[in-house]
């Protein structure tokens, strides 16, 4: 199956639903590793991996966030190649969300398939053009790292982003590219900002310590 085949979205969400439903049907519901996540896709992809990193960047899955935003990086250095190797580190492989976010997991990717079937089409395919690689990989390091930031609510942000760059690479639709553009310019305004604020909150800070001796 090609993402970019009509109805593909479509039977990755209903595989996603199926397996919520198998899960929730479980006397003691299985607890789902990352690498059992991607397996569910039947097609393992640089834009798949991206999707699915972008998206539990957002969780508040306690261990994960650095390795997210490590792989996140590591992506974007390597998107200007035509295969991109797609097997996850071991450990962030067989890390498990546990129950809770195992089903939350599969909700949250059934959910953006069905969206993703309802909203995407091939279009506008020069942004998706291999030649325009080396700038989305660009693009992806630079969400990666503002993600690596800490800062409060700051991966929400450059996560859409990338759940849209991802979803619109999978299936060459050149306005979901160009809306991740668009947020994750949001980001980056959002992250000066941020560091503007932090920079003047310390500045002041610095000054009253100085007064008080």
């Amino acid at each position: 199956m090609s993402f970019s085949d009509e109805g593909a979205a479509a039977s990755l969400a209903e595989a996603f639903r199926q397996a919520l439903l198998d899960h929730g049907e479980a006397e003691a519901p299985p607890v789902l590793s990352l690498d059992d996540l991607l397996a569910l896709h039947g097609q393992a992809s640089a834009a798949v991996l991206l999707l699915m990193m972008a998206l539990l960047s957002v969780t508040p899955v306690a261990g994960i966030g650095t390795l997210l935003s490590l792989v996140i990086l590591l992506l974007g250095w390597r998107w200007h190649r035509d295969h991109v190797q797609t097997r996850l580190p071991r450990r962030l492989a067989e890390f498990r969300l546990g129950p809770v976010w195992s089903a939350r997991c599969l909700r949250m990717l059934a959910w953006t398939y069905g969206l993703a079937d309802r909203c995407l089409r091939a279009r506008w395919l020069f942004l998706s053009h291999r030649r325009t690689r080396l700038g989305w990989g660009a693009w992806i390091a630079a969400m990666g790292l503002i993600i690596m930031l800490p800062l409060p609510l700051g991966n929400v942000l450059p996560s859409l982003s990338l759940v849209l760059l991802s979803l619109g690479w999978m299936f060459r639709d050149g306005l979901a590219l160009l809306a991740s553009a668009v947020v994750g310019s949001g980001a980056l305004v959002f992250t000066a900002t941020m560091g503007h604020v932090i920079t003047e909150a310390a500045q002041r800070a610095w000054d009253w310590g100085l007064q008080l001796f």
